[in-house]
């Protein structure tokens, strides 16, 4: 199939998305991320404005040089000339001409108040502008795409301009005509209306670019695409201004899964969620949780009576087998799992629990006591290790124990004429017996739950040397009950990683210091339990 000739997915993120609040991408961020699109399989990665922002300059310089691009191809993005000068001319034109990459993108007004207010020149000016740096950029070999800025507002005020903005474009040789829903304020039978009446009228091929204003971004884009749209517009994750772009792994898995377009290379969707989650960390947002297809949660089952069908079948309360986009069905043990999901989870975690009289005791002692935690302000719904050291309890008759903690203490020192932004030092005292040696161990940190922390895993360290590779890594309080005030219900949740993969704990109590330690101490002792079992 012919991708680059049939259909085109173009990707955005390193331009339209890298203008999200709080986003800011050095080149190397830039030519990290541009390697998890083309893995994804798009057809097109813009890279940027060249000549515009020495940033992006820089990045069509090193990526001719650092990227090798196995499906993609990079496009420049860039405005067209400016009013009353030659497109050869214009400095700006020139560096799109001179980025080295083989597709330019050009934005153009389509809307005519547009162009007289923001622009500052009449209609006619703005259609030779088109014209001219279209038919340059296309005498120096370069592929001309159109983004037809504020067209479906522009469409609205003046329906004849905004169509002859594409026809203008289309003559002088752009090869796509991308209608942007710029304000983000379109819904799908308004959009599927327009792009219906531009292609019936100007016979010019329509690609789709929107944002999520009206939270329909994904949605406007099928539209189009349903109304004979064939190059859609998009970032990874949803990044971009405002609400952000059309979410462009959500497009593409609908437009694959849910009406049988191929429009990436065979197999590649299966990547979506290790690439999605990989270009979260390079932009350092972490990926929503909700996201769909790709999030953490979007094949996570809570409710008992879900985990009943899924033990039958797990098509009963998904709409797709996750693997499909390299996801993984989660289930949750809270105060709503019933017995069924107590017994899936038990098995996602390798005890092989069967229907015999004694795994069902086993099944219901451990429902009753996840109720009867929660109510106390546990959750165990993040908190996995928390829970298996639950179940091995309750399975063995003892919970897994590879140190006896004799005592504990933590006093934080701060002088009273300390100057401002002086720290405060905290020191822990742990005494503990570990392989039979008593160890009496201090330890100082910049708050008393680091000064724990690093005081219990020195000690246990002496015993346990791989305790050394263990490391916080993230550390979360929640007040359950707010209405207490300081004397209220305390929860925390601690991550520890061990460098190959991480687990997370649960504590809980009115004392912050002591709910902290808890899951300070589950977390050390499923570490140890995972490297020596």
């Amino acid at each position: 199939m012919d991708l680059q000739g049939s259909f085109h997915v173009y990707d955005t993120t390193l331009r339209d998305g890298a203008q999200q609040e709080g986003l800011n991408l050095s080149v190397a961020d830039k030519l990290a991320i541009a390697r998890q699109l083309d893995g994804l399989g798009v057809g097109f990665i813009e890279g940027g404005w060249p000549g515009a922002n020495p940033k992006d300059t820089e990045f069509f310089r090193r990526a001719s040089e650092e990227l090798d691009l196995r499906h993609a191809r990079l496009a420049a993005f860039g405005a067209t000339r400016r009013a009353g000068v030659a497109a050869a001319d214009d400095p700006l034109v020139a560096a799109l001409r001179d980025s080295g990459a083989s597709v330019v993108t050009l934005v153009a007004k389509s809307h005519d108040r547009h162009v007289e207010l923001a622009l500052r020149t009449t209609l006619e000016e703005n259609l030779a502008m088109v014209r001219d740096t279209v038919t340059h950029l296309r005498e120096e070999g370069q592929t001309v795409f159109l983004d037809a800025e504020h067209f479906f507002d522009g469409y609205r005020d003046n329906r004849d301009y905004a169509l002859e903005v594409l026809r203008t474009a289309y003559g002088a040789g752009a090869e796509v005509l991308a209608l942007c829903d710029t304000n983000g304020g379109m819904l799908p039978g308004w959009v599927s209306d327009v792009v219906h009446d531009v292609i019936e009228t100007t016979g010019v091929r329509v690609g789709i670019h929107c944002h999520n204003d009206t939270g329909c971004a994904v949605a406007n884009t099928l539209a189009a695409v349903d109304a004979g749209a064939t190059h859609v517009q998009g970032t990874i994750n949803g990044y971009g201004e405002r609400t952000g772009n059309a979410d462009l792994v959500s497009v593409v898995a609908n437009l694959e899964l849910k009406l049988d377009k191929q429009v990436l290379p065979a197999g590649l969707l299966g990547e979506a969620t290790r690439i999605a989650h990989a270009v979260a960390e390079v932009t350092n947002f972490p990926p929503a949780s909700r996201q769909p297809y790709v999030g953490t949660s979007a094949f996570t089952h809570k409710a008992g009576l879900h985990a009943s069908a899924i033990k039958v079948d797990p098509n009963l309360y998904q709409h797709m087998d996750p693997v499909g986009v390299g996801n993984d069905m989660r289930l949750l043990v809270s105060d709503m799992a019933g017995r069924a999901s107590i017994q899936l989870k038990s098995r996602e975690l390798g005890f092989d629990l069967t229907d015999s009289a004694e795994d069902r005791e086993l099944v219901t002692r451990v429902t009753e006591r996840v109720k009867a935690m929660e109510q106390e302000g546990y959750t165990f719904e993040a908190a996995d290790a928390s829970f298996e050291l639950l179940l091995v309890e309750e399975a063995e008759g003892v919970r897994p124990a590879y140190f006896d903690v004799e005592s504990w203490r933590v006093i934080t020192e701060t002088l009273t004429h300390a100057r401002p932004g002086e720290e405060a030092v905290s020191e822990a005292t742990v005494k503990l017996k570990a392989e039979d040696v008593r160890y009496v161990v201090t330890g100082e940190g910049n708050g008393p739950v680091n000064a724990l922390d690093a005081a219990l895993r020195t000690a246990i360290g002496q015993a346990f040397p791989e305790v050394a590779k263990f490391e916080l890594i993230d550390y979360k309080v929640r007040i359950v009950d707010q209405g207490h005030g300081t004397d209220a219900i305390t929860r925390v949740l601690i991550e520890t990683s061990d460098g190959e993969s991480s687990w997370v704990t649960v504590g809980v109590g009115h004392n912050v210091i002591e709910a902290s330690w808890e899951a300070l101490i589950d977390g050390l002792t499923f570490g140890l339990r995972r490297h020596h079992r």
